[in-house]
């Protein structure tokens, strides 16, 4: 039984956003070649990232009736791609899909056809006959087809179709890396794909004589000769190729620290050009994700705030990046676009001399002063200034207000962090703020599916970034001179670039090195720089306890709030007015504590309240609908530090965890557990049950999955200092031993802030731009 994840080849690609490709992304191009193996001239494409070619010939088109509704394919992948495949359509959804992979020496294909954001079913309609030249070798495995009644399907959706005919193709392909469940069963479940990618088709031109096509449908080989000549006149309308224009700054990545850098930078007359692998996220960016409540607005998953919990749930969540083993998101706004909207202003402790910053950073004021202008924190987010779903704030007040706990407005007083619980701060985020002022400019420019692989390095001189975008020469974006690149793709994504760049540790760059698309790509060894990249990673280690209180509304668990939606009073209040509770994510009430700790180093204590729970293990009947979770995360203080790095497939991944190594860190955590639960008894009707009367705190912290234990507030990779060897960039944001190389993400902020990282790292990257353009030297 297919019961997986969707191939998801374009879960989110409808006519509206194959518009926003083409005006926006200028897409690869498709372009005539000739098999050597067989001599049948395809038109089609490689993809530079992952060296896999598709290509595609039709028979003649018809001089009257309709036009034949096959044709001949190609697919060549190198191993390490498990499956390949394809949508001519350009849409996942009611779309024929067809995919392959190679097993036991022979190649295994699929027809699929879906009508939602699910695994797609096998659809028996086409005719597929492999032809002589298809083979698997010791690196590769090429697929070369016969596919018959393919360019038209009838599912459940209704009759589809490609146009042969057309001049503006937008197909899509998708290749994964992870192999389908039983390769031998063309029917196999299989995840979703590891990457994807659009590129313009002029159909039109892309037949040959009937007598050419003939023979090479029969698995005959020569030359392709001349195109058909028939009395259908087709104008082919040329996708404008990309030129190599040269900037003078390169952002990679568009989460919260690049999109304010690349807003303040293009403020100061500089020509910008900002990276995102990923697509549209909210509706201002062109997405058109929704849910079918939110129909007839331009408001996408994630516009509203409520939705967040869905994030995790959603099996068509091609907003992950699938070559990160750890959430990351790969969409406009990054991480920024993707998380629990708590909005924390940094306090002066989070960048002091005792905490890893340099001298030159601990007057953060008037860049947090800058941010604060730009975004203003609210802690009544719905715009009726009303408060929703609060049972879980009183209830937690109850528990707390015993210990010592008194309310606080935090961002009024950003210092203000023990014995402190505040309502969940939260903001417009810079996707909205900061970008669209970017947007505005003419020196700016933003492009999106793009992927940067590395930076293009003369010694210690950048000169260009490397990517899969084929419409400009070698896939080159290259700086003006005095120009500079800056990585903002976060602790995992800027790591893995710098990796592939030849900058880090020899046993990184040397994974790279044995990759055979990334291994060419690298600057010769004697220009490697050996830097701490990866190294001195941290993430607040998070533990839940689950509750059940009478008064207390779960909401469900935020089960159905994406998909059939919230209750129709919520959701048509938050359609009226944005007010309500769908105005506001799931958190509902948060907290903090200084603990002493065994070492004599204080840690701090914050926890996040909502209601639902992800989980519950318990011996007790209980109520689900009463449920609430307290999230206990322990943050700045911590001594606990993990590796990141890559593997073979140069996949991003955790090294070494780093979570509670260090006995002390452990000890504290389980301690602020210990008082969270003190006062239970002052509660009436308050039950624990997770963990339940069966099982202690430390007995629970000791079995606690390390997998689920992380926050996803990973900093470090990168971190700043003053010490080449010790730090990976100075304290301007430049990479030690480059001339202009700049990170300025999360993966510079050498320890964790007091609470969730995104207000500090916002704060970083303004003042990390002040610093930039002050630098000498630069455009």
């Amino acid at each position: 039984m297919l019961l997986r994840l969707s191939l998801g080849l374009l879960p989110f690609v409808g006519r509206v956003v194959i518009t926003y490709l083409l005006d926006q992304r200028s897409p690869k191009v498709a372009a005539e070649f000739t098999d050597p193996d067989n001599g049948i001239t395809f038109w089609g494409l490689t993809d530079v990232v992952h060296n896999v070619t598709y290509g595609y010939v039709f028979p003649p088109l018809a001089t009257s009736g309709a036009n034949p509704t096959e044709y001949i394919g190609t697919i060549v992948a190198p191993l390490v791609n498990q499956w390949a495949g394809f949508a001519l359509s350009g849409s996942m959804i009611d779309s024929l899909l067809v995919a392959a992979w190679p097993n036991n020496g022979q190649i295994v294909f699929t027809t699929r056809y879906a009508t939602t954001n699910v695994l797609p079913d096998v659809y028996p309609g086409p005719v597929i006959t492999t032809l002589p030249s298809s083979h698997v070798n010791a690196t590769h495995w090429k697929w070369v087809f016969r596919c018959q009644n393919c360019t038209t399907w009838n599912g459940a959706a209704g009759p589809g179709s490609i146009d042969v005919s057309s001049s503006s193709a937008v197909p899509a392909w998708c290749v994964s890396t992870i192999a389908v469940d039983d390769p031998a069963d063309p029917g196999t479940s299989m995840v979703q794909h590891t990457d994807f990618g659009f590129y313009f088709f002029p159909f039109a031109e892309a037949h040959v004589t009937a007598a050419v096509y003939n023979n090479w449908a029969a698995g005959g080989t020569g030359g392709g000769g001349p195109p058909t000549s028939t009395t259908k006149t087709t104008t082919t309308t040329a996708m404008p190729t990309g030129t190599a224009t040269p900037y003078d700054y390169i952002i990679v990545g568009s989460g919260p620290g690049g999109i304010i850098t690349a807003d303040r930078l293009s403020q100061a007359g500089k020509s910008v050009l900002l990276v995102e692998r990923g697509g549209p996220s909210t509706g201002q960016t062109g997405g058109t994700y929704q849910a079918d409540w939110l129909k007839g607005t331009n408001l996408t998953k994630f516009d509203v705030p409520g939705l967040f919990e869905s994030m995790f749930t959603d099996p068509n969540d091609f907003w992950w990046c699938k070559d990160v083993t750890v959430f990351a998101g790969c969409l406009v706004g990054g991480g920024g676009s993707v998380n629990g909207a708590l909005y924390w202003l940094p306090s002066d402790n989070d960048f002091a001399l005792n905490t890893g910053w340099p001298s030159q950073w601990t007057n953060h004021q008037p860049y947090t002063a800058a941010l604060k202008a730009r975004l203003p924190p609210t802690d009544a987010p719905s715009t009726d200034g009303k408060r929703y779903l609060e049972q879980v704030s009183d209830v937690v007040t109850k528990l707390l207000t015993p210990q010592g706990y008194t309310s606080a407005t935090i961002n009024n007083s950003p210092n203000q962090k023990d014995h402190v619980y505040v309502h969940q701060w939260q903001t417009r985020w810079p996707v909205a703020t900061y970008l669209q002022t970017a947007l505005a400019r003419p020196n700016f420019k933003l492009k999106t599916f793009t992927t940067v692989m590395n930076v293009i390095r003369n010694g210690s001189t950048i000169t260009g970034v490397q990517t899969n975008d084929t419409t400009v020469p070698g896939g080159i974006y290259p700086l003006n001179p005095k120009g500079r690149v800056i990585l903002s793709a976060g602790s995992y994504g800027s790591a893995r670039i710098l990796f592939r760049s030849g900058i880090g540790p020899t046993d990184m760059i040397n994974l790279v090195k044995g990759d055979p698309i990334a291994g060419p790509l690298l600057p010769p060894q004697s220009q490697w720089i050996n830097l701490p990249v990866g190294f001195n990673v941290s993430d607040n280690p998070s533990i839940n306890l689950v509750f059940t209180h009478p008064s207390v509304n779960s909401y469900d668990n935020w089960a159905d709030v994406f998909t059939p939606g919230p209750p129709a009073a919520d959701s048509a209040q938050y359609l009226k007015n944005q007010s309500g509770i769908m105005a506001q994510a799931s958190p509902r009430i948060n907290f903090w504590s200084a603990l002493g700790a065994t070492d004599g180093v204080t840690r701090w204590m914050q926890g996040t309240a909502r209601p639902g729970a992800a989980s519950v293990t318990t011996s007790f009947p209980y109520n689900a609908t009463q449920m609430f979770t307290i999230t206990a995360y322990l943050s700045a203080g911590i001594k606990s530090r993990g590796r990141l790095g890559i593997n073979a497939a140069m996949n991003a991944m955790p090294l070494v965890n780093p979570w509670l190594v260090d006995p002390a860190d452990k000890s504290t955590l389980i301690q602020g557990l210990k008082n969270i639960v003190s006062t239970m008894s002052s509660v009436p009707g308050l039950t624990m049950i997770t963990p339940d009367n069966t099982t202690t705190i430390d007995a629970y912290v000791n079995s606690y999955d390390p997998a689920t234990m992380d926050s996803n507030h990973w900093v470090g990779s990168n971190i700043i200092g003053t010490v080449a060897g010790k730090a990976v960039v100075d304290p301007n944001t430049k990479v030690f031993n480059t001339d202009n190389l700049f990170v300025v993400d999360a993966s510079i902020v050498p320890s964790l802030p007091y609470g969730n990282p995104h207000g500090l790292i916002m704060s970083m990257a303004e003042q990390a731009s002040a610093k930039i353009l002050a630098l000498a030297g630069g455009p």
